[in-house]
């Protein structure tokens, strides 16, 4: 198989691409349970998901004003109604959760969801393109859904699935998705082997430095798992037991 050159240099996996203060982000995350909150993606993505369970799930969004309320793209719609005027994104999945679609269908669905109201996106790059490294593809997949994402004020973030993936794989994916655009490095989906790991998120943060933000997802269900990946670089957990883990810090 012929290998397709990358869209980068190997040195730009070792430029310093500037600084990202842990200590003092986490510091300040950790201040009070409402700062906390800010930087937590509310998530539920169970496929059997009911609309009482949207209800209250971007009820509970508003009341602790979490980062994001991130849906499954049928509730896209429903999602943005509940949430309208209170100034909280609704963030959607594509390509979720095996990254095997193709590039017009994850437009497609991007369009779709952003002309619904979502403004942030989750999209898991093609993990079966990036380990026959074919980079060309996984850049451009992530870049065409980047620029839609950015033509209407939407974030990208760019779930790597690093359970699938060895530690080369996990560098250039990261470094693919940054040039390609993507906003921020999200470790998983939650629904593959494996889901964040200390590990994984500080060598998403060595790759990225300041150039964009890391995302913890998968198996973050307490205030001592956050603080873990807040050490590590992560500045956005995504997680179901967010209202478990404000409570911890004094939430109501």
């Amino acid at each position: 198989m012929v290998k397709v050159p990358l869209p980068i240099q190997e040195t730009d996996l070792e430029f310093d691409h500037g600084t990202f203060d842990s200590a003092a982000f986490t510091a300040r995350a950790l201040a009070h349970w409402q700062s906390l909150a800010a930087i937590l993606d509310h998530t539920l993505l169970r496929p059997e998901t009911t609309r009482r369970q949207i209800e209250n799930h971007c009820a509970e969004t508003l009341r602790y004003r979490f980062a994001a309320a991130v849906v499954n793209p049928v509730w896209v719609a429903t999602a943005v109604s509940l949430l309208a005027g209170t100034g909280i994104p609704v963030g959607a999945v594509i390509g979720f959760p095996l990254g095997a679609s193709l590039v017009s269908t994850l437009r497609q669905e991007a369009a779709a969801l952003l002309r619904l109201g979502a403004r942030e996106l989750d999209m898991v790059i093609p993990v079966g393109p990036l380990k026959s490294e074919n980079h060309h593809a996984v850049h451009n997949t992530i870049h065409a859904a980047a620029h839609l994402a950015h033509h209407h004020g939407a974030l990208l973030k760019a779930i790597l699935e690093t359970g699938l993936l060895s530690t080369e794989e996990k560098l250039r994916a990261a470094e693919v998705a940054i040039q390609a655009g993507a906003d921020f490095l999200q470790t998983s989906t939650g629904f593959s082997t494996g889901g964040a790991s200390v590990a994984d998120v500080a060598l998403m943060r060595g790759v990225a430095g300041s150039r964009c933000g890391v995302k913890a997802l998968g198996g973050v269900h307490t205030l001592a798992h956050v603080q873990a990946m807040l050490d590590a670089g992560a500045n956005r957990i995504g997680c179901s037991a967010s209202v478990a883990i404000v409570r911890e810090l004094g939430a109501a």
